[in-house]
């Protein structure tokens, strides 16, 4: 009987660990739902004709969105990044939007299984922006 307490205890403690390290969010991910934020607005991103894609290495991000119908609505930007602790900050270094170029934005990072979910608030005063961001991603199969 002491045994099963034993597993139990261990399984309990083994399941509550959600700390994650930084090589759990290298990798490729791809958007599955985006909602933002604004003022009093809630606008949630249609992805049925679009793809877009989060890739995150040990020093740096890139995401790329093209839509499946035109050219007109690709874009994509990077940069690097600090993660520790589930607090995720992107530099925005290589982006056409010269306000927010360089700026930092700061989110929360969540891993269940291979879903991430990222959030935070995106604020730059140049740009005229304040917007909240609920991003979801599944993880790409990389075999």
């Amino acid at each position: 009987m002491r045994q099963v307490y034993v597993i139990l205890a261990f399984m309990f403690c083994f399941s509550c660990k959600n700390e994650k390290t930084k090589s759990d969010i290298e990798g490729t991910w791809k958007m599955i739902y985006a909602e933002t934020k604004q003022g009093d607005s809630v606008d949630i991103k249609d992805l049925s004709s679009t793809d877009f894609i989060k890739i995150i290495n040990a020093s740096h991000f890139a995401f790329i969105n093209q839509d499946y119908n035109s050219v007109e609505n690709f874009y994509s930007g990077g940069g690097t990044y600090k993660y520790q602790d589930g607090q995720y900050v992107e530099t925005l270094n290589f982006t056409s939007v010269e306000p927010i170029r360089n700026h930092e934005f700061p989110f929360t990072i969540k891993i269940i299984r291979d879903t991430l979910i990222q959030k935070g608030l995106e604020e730059v005063k140049a740009a005229d922006i304040k917007r909240e961001i609920i991003e979801k991603y599944i993880k790409v199969n990389e075999n």
